[in-house]
């Protein structure tokens, strides 16, 4: 049983056109990408998940104190068993009823309650430091991978012309600049959902969560069957405006308003450019149409641009994002706000229950879990 599931799976009419399968990828005479080397991806992304505290201790705190990144002081609430276990157990945000009830338990007044409830929340939310380490770390893989990606590709000729990526398949030859391009992106992506645990949860866990499975499983896929090139042309377009989101954030956490604002521009124009016209128009285009000049579409085919779709989902719903944060950073000379972060509340907003209100509207619990256009003060988070 076991045998015939075995073979139902890996049969080359599954994964391959008409005419190729898992013998083409057996050449001796040609380095191709095999099973047994994708495991390699383990040490990597052990790695990197034992070299990020070393560096976020050593690198970015000292860098973070050189750029002049602060925490604000933050008023600890007072030790209260009773709110406590309610915070912790039931809700972080009680409903009025609820306040008026815990007022009574505790002999505080309601405004009281309601202060150390904000207290309490401001005590969970991750320090500016915390962030600026993160954002530091992916900023430092993400500008190196861009880089050495694009130094890889720059002298193909699929770079220029994405339909050559199909030129030889499925036998192209594998380079070792493009192995170790691959076990690098991998591993980092898997030390991601590693970490995932211990980073800021912002309001797009869910989507981010998707897109790291996602770029796993497409990587993993693609360098099963030989999509190398298209793998690595795919990598390249994402890696592009990551960096620049990440130094975006890093110089706002230092304050460094004017240049958080220009970086910011230049990665909506960047991710535009290549998540929303390069990626659907170029890449997607030489990799579900284009093939349909030359074979007949097989089970691997819609696999593999299923994920690209759900990537290009992915890539107009934080598009939509961007725009929102530019709409409403253009007209002022504010800082831009990622709409993905909670804002730290502060004791001089409303405490009879408007704090609270106004806080819904701000993280409004719309379906895809961002708050709604609110004022004209912005800050990237």
């Amino acid at each position: 049983m076991l045998s015939w599931l075995n073979e139902c799976l890996w049969a080359d009419w599954i994964w391959f056109p008409e005419g190729f399968g898992w013998m083409d990828l057996k050449d001796p005479d040609v380095i191709l990408p095999q099973l047994p080397d994708l495991w390699a991806f383990i040490p990597v992304a052990i790695f990197f998940v034992a070299i990020r505290p070393i560096f976020e201790r050593c690198v970015a705190i000292p860098l973070a104190s050189l750029l002049g990144v602060r925490d604000k002081n933050r008023v600890r609430p007072h030790l209260n068993p009773l709110l406590e276990a309610h915070y912790c157990s039931s809700s972080k945000h009680p409903t009025q009823s609820s306040l008026e009830k815990l007022s009574k338990q505790t002999d505080f007044s309601v405004r009281q309650v309601q202060r150390w409830f904000k207290q309490r929340r401001n005590q969970d939310r991750p320090s500016k430091i915390k962030k600026f380490q993160e954002a530091s770390w992916r900023f430092t893989f993400y500008f190196f991978a861009f880089f050495a990606g694009l130094a890889t590709l720059i002298d193909k000729p699929w770079f220029y012309n994405m339909k050559r990526m199909w030129d030889n398949f499925p036998k192209m030859p594998l380079l070792p600049s493009q192995y170790w391009y691959y076990m690098i992106e991998l591993g980092f992506y898997v030390s991601l959902l590693v970490s995932v645990a211990s980073d800021v949860k912002r309001k797009d866990f869910k989507e981010q969560i998707v897109h790291h499975f996602a770029t796993i499983v497409l990587i993993g896929f693609s360098w099963l069957v030989n999509y190398i090139r298209g793998g690595t042309l795919i990598m390249l377009a994402h890696d592009a405006a990551d960096y620049l989101m990440e130094s975006a954030k890093m110089f706002n956490y230092a304050g460094w308003k004017r240049t958080c604002n220009f970086i910011f521009i230049v990665f909506a124009v960047v991710f535009i450019i290549t998540r929303l016209v390069i990626f659907p128009f170029c890449i997607i285009h030489a990799t579900m149409v284009y093939p349909m000049t030359l074979y007949k579409p097989f089970f691997g085919f819609y696999f593999f641009n299923g994920l690209l779709l759900l990537l290009l989902m992915l890539h107009i719903f934080w598009a939509g994002l961007i725009i929102r944060m530019i709409i409403k950073f253009l007209p002022g000379n504010n800082i831009v706000e990622d709409e993905r972060s909670d804002k730290e509340e502060t004791e001089s907003e409303d405490e009879d229950g408007s704090g609270d209100h106004n806080r819904t509207l701000k993280n409004g619990h719309i379906h895809n879990g961002h708050a709604p256009l609110n004022n004209n003060r912005q800050k990237l988070d």
